[in-house]
């Protein structure tokens, strides 16, 4: 049985893709959300196997939602209102998707994909939120019990605590699920540079750079943290930096 989330701020649309899905036997729809902070603790509490995750949500999309997911994270079939041209982009991706308004035989046509079980999916749905949150990045992070939108314009670093990734914004710490490397796959090369195996920096963020000892380092940011550079990876973050090379 394939347990099912649907994820859609309004509802007369998860009440139209409830009842096309109810033909399908192998399907148990295990719960609803109505937007992406839901979603993310629903997903985290429920574990489905499968998420319709509409795309155009207020306050974050269900790209930023997807970004959000720890791996391995459930199977994902985007929702999607976008002209001809972005349904284009999908298609290349490889990426699952429902064009609105939502038909029978496009959800049979999603359905045999994701029984197919394709192992290159989740690394498709990585491309697909580098390419369409370039150009708006923002991420979800949970403070508390509750998630937050946070600009990039906002982080100052990203940094590995107790093996929870957490982000520093503004004087406040967040934590977010996904470990760093895979966050460092999804971010800006140009705007984030990785100073240590536990911190990736936003290079704007960056004041000075003091040299140290063994040639280790720290970068001073504007928000007065310190933090470390190792050996290997002062070259090129003084690189990256416009320094030396």
């Amino acid at each position: 049985m394939i347990r099912v989330l649907l994820v859609d701020d309004e509802e007369p649309a998860r009440d139209h893709l409830r009842e096309l899905l109810t033909v399908h036997a192998d399907l148990e729809i295990v719960g609803e959300a109505a937007d992406g902070e839901q979603a993310l603790e629903r997903i985290g509490r429920i574990k489905p196997d499968l998420v319709f995750l509409d795309i155009q949500m207020p306050a974050c999309s269900g790209l930023e939602v997807a970004a959000a997911l720890p791996a391995p994270r459930p199977k994902i079939v985007f929702c999607t209102a976008f002209d001809q041209y972005a349904v284009d982009a999908f298609e290349v991706h490889a990426v699952d998707y429902l064009l609105k308004p939502v038909n029978r035989v496009r959800i049979a046509k999603a359905m045999d994909r994701i029984r197919e079980s394709v192992t290159d999916r989740d690394e498709a749905v990585d491309k697909l939120i580098r390419t369409e949150t370039h150009f708006r990045p923002r991420f979800l992070a949970r403070h508390g019990c509750r998630y937050r939108v946070v600009p990039q314009e906002q982080v100052s670093y990203f940094s590995i605590e107790d093996g929870l990734t957490a982000l520093h914004a503004a004087g406040e710490r967040y934590w977010m699920d996904v470990n760093l490397a895979a966050l460092e796959r999804r971010l800006d090369p140009t705007e984030f540079v990785r100073v240590s195996r536990e911190c990736l920096v936003r290079m704007a963020t960056i004041s000075e750079v003091v040299p140290l000892v063994g040639g280790h380092a720290e970068v001073i940011l504007h928000c007065g943290a310190r933090l470390a550079v190792t050996r290997r990876r002062l070259k090129d973050v003084l690189s990256r930096l416009g320094g030396i090379s």
